[in-house]
């Protein structure tokens, strides 16, 4: 695995906001590539930096014979945090006769904004703008067509992929711009509209924040796609194995990500090849890669 790195979590400490703190801490568990995922913070909303796509060519001479300089080849990406900006509207008079108080029914609806927020930046991540069109590119886009391996399923809406991910301030890392603000005040009691604009009293409370991400060099990011349940078309070692040939020596991911299905199928095809017949134990790591589930990946993607 990578250096130990700052997470979303680490972020919201320091903030030194408590109450986002907990929710954070609660609501990421479920959410491995915000939990595990590098994160960094910058002062305002975006800034531009230099990709490396490719690595200088390099050679002998003979004595007596000049030296042609080389260099590597980079593209200047411009990264840009949006605006995140979730919010929850309930009847006052709703909240006031909960069992519990209106307290609790606030922090219950306070949980539930932000359980909701870490999956939709979980989806974002992967997804992008088929996700939400507002946000931030995700990984689908953003990783070089050299880095992608085609496992040949041939059935639309059926898909999944597994994605190779290095975290890092030189490779793959969430962004929180405004100094990694992220805010939740205390709820606050308003005047809203119905949907046929009549007025009535509400709890309201909205988190705030500013979320992008980077993939800083071509080899930060793969995806092994197609996916299905077609014969002979679900994850297999032989195809992680091709998949991690796209990696130089040294560079290959920290983690695999996938959905509950590639797993069960990288199981069922290692079953299939057991000496003894029982089932293989359930995957937890391919060479040594650490296999993680997430439930920000579907089994429903289209071809592509």
């Amino acid at each position: 695995m990578a250096a130990e790195y700052p997470t979303l979590l680490d972020i919201a400490i320091a903030s030194g906001n408590d109450a986002v703190v907990g929710l954070v801490d609660e609501a990421s568990k479920a959410h491995p590539e915000l939990t595990m995922g590098f994160a960094r913070t910058i002062e305002g909303i975006s800034y531009k930096t230099l990709i490396r796509t490719g690595l200088p060519t390099v050679g002998f001479r003979d004595a007596n014979e000049g030296v042609e300089p080389k260099k590597g080849t980079y593209e200047n990406r411009r990264i840009e945090c949006y605006i995140f900006n979730p919010r929850w509207e309930c009847d006052k008079a709703v909240a006031d006769v909960f069992e519990d108080g209106p307290e609790a029914f606030i922090a219950l609806e306070a949980a539930g904004i932000m359980e909701g927020s870490m999956q939709h930046l979980a989806s974002q991540f992967y997804y992008g703008v088929a996700n939400d069109a507002k946000g931030f590119p995700g990984l689908q886009a953003m990783v070089n067509s050299a880095m992608v391996l085609d496992a040949g399923g041939t059935t639309d809406n059926i898909a999944s992929s597994v994605y190779g991910v290095r975290w890092g301030p030189r490779d793959v890392g969430w962004v929180w711009g405004r100094d990694g603000t992220l805010d939740l005040p205390d709820a606050t009691t308003e005047r809203v509209l119905d949907s046929n604009s009549k007025v009535y009293t509400a709890y309201c409370q909205e988190i705030l924040a500013h979320t992008g991400l980077q993939v800083a060099n071509k080899w930060a990011v793969g995806r092994l796609k197609d996916l299905t349940t077609d014969s002979g078309k679900g994850l297999t070692d032989d195809l992680l194995g091709t998949f991690l040939d796209l990696w130089p020596v040294g560079k290959s991911p920290d983690v695999l990500l996938m959905t509950k299905r590639s797993r069960r199928q990288l199981q069922q095809s290692r079953t299939a090849t057991n000496e003894t017949g029982r089932p293989a134990p359930v995957p937890s790591d391919y060479e040594g890669i650490p296999i993680v589930v997430t439930e920000a990946l579907v089994n429903t993607e289209a071809l592509s």
